[in-house]
């Protein structure tokens, strides 16, 4: 692929690209935008934290806050310092099954609620598995495997990362209010599809008005009483309402974190699944901006950055941060990739941190939109990873079969781990999910005493529970030992198009240039 045909795939696949700086006042709207992708998830972790540990109501404001404070700095860091893609930080998925099981364990500290003591063992498992984060970024670790992931490898995992949601609660639950998904699903269907071509407003902002025309039905059907109290469309106006108009969080506002070996060691299970799915994020990001396949120093530098937010997310006491997922389908329905306008939505997301009623007026928005925007987001990001098997012999077997095995895998495995905590909750709790698990390890022949330890156990179960990390490690193993050659891989395809590593530099490494200093210590190669 030449250089014309390169730009000439970068025009055709976005609007705004990487480097570019739309105006001002249509950069707002458009970071909004990126913002609003993201706020059901961000919002559902601390809810389902807050809710297992017995968080009051005005504490729990506060905690919700702090997760989109922490969320926008994380995204200024990481666009700014970071991998410098245009790509949102917020609350990791990947993560929560260890949080859940710290905040569910008994825990005292004298003179403390449950709640906060239960919060402070959380900040400290998150800080020392993300100090192990940062250090297997910086120091290069996850770069030195870049060259034994081929396309064959990133696909199906990039195209996990969008399956992973398609049972969300607020697709597929049995109470959901299907008129008002469909309605959101179609309008921006309509606007990205079909009306882009007749004004650059439905090209540019298909979500936000999406968004918009659903939520203004929901409350006009509220207010009338058209659509009742109780129905996952309705919207409670009560709930605008806030004491507090300002709240700035701050580091250690619950007080000095608790640290225990094993909450330490599980965390870092999640934090492991994190990489999994941030690297095949950066692909995806990459691969959806019409730019070249990520340097294994940019690599580097982004699981660092993570690593960092992370350790800044344990000190400000939230559940941790990861590469987001939603905003990347966003750039592929918007054509938006400008790095300028996610950082205009992390300013946005700050805002909302520190202003209750701007996020109480966020938290208003129906599950059922949500789940809208998940059906067309989402399955974005499964064509985007599919498409990376243009690169790959489509008619050769052994790619066939090994694409085929890691998406069945990554869906399966997860499924089986749910299916196991469903089975320890209809025992009424005798035995949890972890449990259940740990003893059918425990069981295997020859290798069960092993693999029923619980350092072992828990970091299978974790990492079990994340399609993309299970369909990732299958696809690495067998791509990298069955007989394959690189043409085949799609390996020389996809080098001719990966940045080489000096087209990435660090900001500190581009400030050392300006003040003629020479490469800093741990640049991420």
């Amino acid at each position: 692929m030449d250089e014309t045909e390169k730009a000439d795939d970068r025009d055709a696949l976005v609007e705004y690209g990487i480097d570019d700086r739309p105006p001002l006042s249509r950069s707002i709207l458009l970071g909004v935008q990126h913002y609003l992708t993201m706020i059901g998830a961000n919002i559902a972790v601390p809810l389902i934290l807050a809710d297992l540990m017995g968080m009051p109501a005005d504490v729990t404001a506060k905690f919700v806050g702090t997760f989109f404070v922490v969320s926008g700095i994380a995204t200024l860091a990481q666009t700014t310092v970071g991998n410098r893609y245009p790509i949102i930080q917020g609350a990791p998925f990947s993560m929560l099954a260890p949080a859940i099981a710290i905040v569910t364990t008994e825990v005292t500290i004298q003179g403390l609620p449950s709640w906060n003591a239960k919060l402070l063992f959380l900040q400290g498992a998150i800080i020392s598995a993300a100090l192990v984060e940062v250090a297997i970024g910086y120091f290069g670790l996850v770069g030195k495997i870049r060259e034994y992931l081929s396309p064959v490898v990133v696909a199906p995992v990039v195209a996990l990362i969008g399956l992973s949601l398609f049972s969300a609660g607020d697709i597929t639950s049995a109470t959901n209010n299907w008129y008002l998904l469909g309605l959101t699903l179609l309008l921006i269907v309509v606007f990205s599809q079909y009306l882009d071509r007749v004004s650059r407003v439905f090209d540019l902002f298909p979500i936000l008005l999406g968004i918009a025309g659903a939520w203004l039905v929901a409350a006009v059907g509220s207010a009338t009483g058209v659509i009742p109290a109780g129905d996952p469309a309705y919207l409670d106006f009560g709930e605008l309402t806030t004491e507090t108009l300002v709240y700035v969080p701050y580091p250690l506002q619950w007080g000095m974190p608790e640290f225990r070996t094993s909450f330490a060691i599980g965390m870092f299970a999640g934090v492991l699944a994190s990489i999994i799915e941030s690297f095949a994020d950066y692909h995806a990001v990459a691969r959806i901006s019409g730019v070249g396949a990520p340097s294994k120093r940019r690599i580097n530098h982004g699981i660092g950055m993570e690593g960092l937010a992370n350790v800044f997310s344990g000190l400000m006491g939230t559940g941790g941060s990861t590469s987001y997922s939603e905003n990347i389908g966003a750039i592929g329905l918007t054509g938006v990739a400008s790095r300028f306008v996610v950082q205009i939505g992390a300013i946005a997301m700050l805002i909302v941190g520190v202003i209750p009623l701007f996020g109480r007026v966020i938290a208003t928005i129906p599950g059922p939109i949500v789940g809208g925007l998940y059906i067309a987001m989402f399955g974005q990001i499964v064509a985007v990873g599919l498409s990376n098997l243009k690169y790959v012999d489509l008619d050769s077997s052994r790619n066939l079969f090994i694409i085929g095995i890691a998406l069945f895998a990554g869906m399966a495995i997860p499924a089986y781990i749910g299916n196991v905590d469903a089975a320890a909750a209809e025992m009424d709790a005798v035995a949890s999910g972890f449990e259940l698990f740990r003893q059918g390890l425990t069981d295997v022949p020859f290798v069960g005493s092993l693999l029923g330890t619980e350092v072992v156990a828990q970091t299978l179960y974790i990492v079990g529970d994340v399609q993309m990390a299970v369909g990732g490690m299958v696809a690495f193993a067998l791509d990298n030992t069955v007989p394959g050659t690189r043409e085949e891989r799609g390996l020389a395809d996809w080098a001719a198009i990966t940045e080489s590593d000096d087209q990435f530099s660090s900001a500190v490494e581009r400030v050392s240039e300006r003040l003629g200093g020479d490469q800093p210590p741990f640049s991420g190669d």
